[in-house]
């Protein structure tokens, strides 16, 4: 036999497509031609696979071999088609019965010696091989238990090529994939601990019940880093289909714990200030990899001291803060993440860091200005909540008991309120008020009598908000009454919307 097929999956951005491996073993001079829009990793599997397939005691054929990757359309990315070619091409020279591994969906990147090493992404080639049909995936043992937590799919993993093999020749076992075991909850940071602040830790609380954003503006000091780092222990645990989402992104980026079942705790990302765009949105050579706008999705992306980070880096997030997903275009082709996070900014309010309007603060009104306008007006107009935070009085700092909860008791009433937002919007499939279009919130029934929002109204008629703070201001209305566990929003929650959306208390 000189031709055999093999299954593998292939990535473009997080959706996975099954790939057809075929190799042709034919009467030539020897060579290894690779088809069907290789990347140079690919390219370079000639010689990895020829090397592991020696070293596992298998006889190299020297004749010449072409190995195609179907759809040729598709680009073929990473080394995870390793384990794959090799299977194909030693089914091709007539050195394996490729029946026992028909319909099973191959992925592992190989070793020189043979050993089957982890590569990224699995988890989304998984259930990718699944929606296609496939029921058996074998998988390097490092990447078992992700591909375990995938259901409907038998997963058996291989540590080396020669246990494949002598498995296909019916003398041995694969290994079994571990069962996925859930993961111990870490204890994060307790609002507890931060001492005063009562508008911040409001604010915090309406932006976990509603899903919204927040910019906390004030000096050094004043506890913004502590009030963001406290946002992710108040938000309720992921879904089954949120939590497949993220773990199959941080697969991707290749940050997914080793052996750790699906990610149930919301993610929380903060780049350092020197991030560029690509860091954040997503880039990279050939098809982009997701940035830290990704992989916060389904959490909370924090940028502390977030005037010192780079303007184009800022602007960049605009779009996926609007539509909550990433759309970049290469040369390669498109490439497509989801980007549904939760962005909160930490800023001073002058380069000099000391406290606003304060004796000692040396930057003159131009430059204060010119510090603030680093976070662009456009960028500002897409936070919901934006809040002054004033500097820490010794009484507050130094009290001996603080009447401020514990996370825990904050995060029951978000859960109920996102429990509440989540039955009110169910026939329209938004999970949050935060994702709720404005139009829905403009029209009956969900329009507020206009005795509510005559406030609202008159500020948009006189410029103080646009018509997108004018629908933020009425979501924030809505996750107030939420969390007051109301039906629906009065003239004090839209007073209390404007006054958090605007900072004027």
């Amino acid at each position: 036999m000189s031709y055999a097929k093999v299954l593998c999956v292939g990535l473009v951005g997080v959706t996975g497509h099954l790939v057809e491996v075929e190799a042709d073993v034919a009467a030539g001079l020897p060579a290894v031609i690779i088809s069907g829009l290789p990347d140079t990793t690919l390219h370079e599997a000639r010689d990895r696979v020829r090397a592991a397939i020696v070293n596992s005691g298998q006889q190299w054929p020297s004749r010449r071999i072409t190995v195609n990757l179907l759809p040729a359309t598709l680009p073929k990315i990473g080394s995870g088609f390793d384990l794959a070619v090799a299977t194909a091409l030693l089914g091709g020279a007539g050195e394996l019965p490729l029946a026992p591994v028909d319909g099973v969906a191959l992925l592992g990147e190989l070793g020189l010696d043979g050993t089957v090493r982890p590569v990224r992404g699995v988890l989304p080639m998984v259930a990718a091989a699944a929606r296609a049909g496939a029921t058996r995936v074998v998988v390097p043992v490092a990447n078992a238990a992700e591909a375990a937590a995938v259901p409907g799919v038998r997963v058996k993993a291989v540590d080396t090529l020669h246990r494949l093999v002598s498995f296909i020749h019916g003398e041995g076992a694969l290994l079994d994939a571990p069962i996925p075991a859930p993961a111990a909850a870490q204890p994060g940071p307790d609002l507890a601990d931060v001492a005063g602040q009562g508008l911040g830790k409001r604010a915090l609380e309406i932006a976990a019940a509603g899903g919204h954003h927040l910019a906390l503006l004030g000096p050094p000091g004043a506890g913004k880093t502590m009030l963001a780092e406290r946002l992710p222990g108040l938000l309720p645990e992921l879904d089954d289909e949120a939590a497949l989402e993220v773990s199959a992104l941080h697969s991707i980026a290749g940050v997914l714990p080793p052996g750790s079942p699906l990610l149930r705790r919301p993610p929380f990302q903060a780049p350092h200030h020197s991030a560029t765009v690509a860091s954040l949105v997503g880039g990279g050579t050939g098809l982009a990899r997701p940035g830290a706008v990704s992989l916060a999705h389904q959490g909370v992306l924090f940028l502390d001291e977030a005037a010192e980070f780079n303007t184009r880096a800022l602007e960049s997030l605009r779009q996926p803060l609007e539509k909550g997903r990433v759309l970049i275009t290469r040369a390669l082709g498109v490439t497509e993440y989801p980007a549904r996070c939760q962005l909160v900014l930490a800023a001073n309010p002058c380069p000099c860091a000391k406290p606003a309007g304060d004796q000692y603060c040396e930057c003159p009104p131009t430059v204060r200005r010119r510090y603030r306008a680093r976070l662009s007006g456009p960028l500002m107009d897409r936070i919901d909540l934006q809040i002054n935070i004033p500097a820490i009085r010794a009484a507050e700092l130094l009290a001996t008991s603080s009447p401020t909860e514990p996370s825990a008791v904050v995060a029951d009433r978000v859960a109920a309120a996102r429990t509440a937002a989540v039955d009110r919007w169910s026939g329209s499939g938004w999970r949050s008020n935060a994702t709720v279009p404005g139009p829905a919130l403009r029209q009956p029934p969900w329009r507020l009598p206009p005795a509510d929002t005559a406030a609202l109204r008159h500020r948009l008629d006189t410029g103080a908000i646009s018509a997108r703070g004018f629908d933020r201001v009425l979501r924030l209305a809505w996750s107030i009454a939420d969390l007051d566990a109301r039906t629906r929003p009065d003239s004090g929650d839209v007073d209390e919307a404007i006054q958090l959306r605007t900072g004027e208390m």
